[in-house]
């Protein structure tokens, strides 16, 4: 299994903990000490509804927006991802656009993300 599949199940995991579901689809790559991740299908059925109207829209952006952040001020939540990738989250920054239903989180290490290495990185 590699690295990209094991990030992606621990976000996963962590967003359907929090939020109440987690995104269908996500693509994660690692690019120096980032980790870019690409959720697709994160708005749940209510969301959805509130999202029909211009407040809603802006209700739903922010707390979506803000939950993110708030996610990944918890201890435990962070100490998942570090332990897999082997560093230190120093950032998380994160944008939902909700007409596509796509979301980018960018996860900002303290050291480069070193995916091809045959050691505890892979299985």
């Amino acid at each position: 299994m590699t690295l990209e599949h094991r990030f992606n199940m621990i976000v996963r995991e962590i967003r359907k903990e929090c939020v109440g579901s987690g995104p269908r689809e996500i693509t994660t790559r690692f690019v120096g000490p980032w980790a870019i991740s690409e959720m697709k299908g994160n708005l749940t059925k209510v969301e959805k509804f509130m999202i029909e109207s211009k407040k809603g829209h802006q209700v739903v952006h922010e707390a979506r927006t803000s939950l993110v952040k708030e996610i990944y001020n918890d201890i435990e939540m962070v100490k998942k991802l570090e332990e897999l990738v082997q560093a230190k989250l120093v950032s998380v920054f994160a944008d939902i656009n909700i007409d596509s239903d796509i979301a980018m989180t960018t996860y900002v290490f303290n050291k480069p993300i070193i995916v091809n290495r045959g050691d505890k990185n892979q299985n």
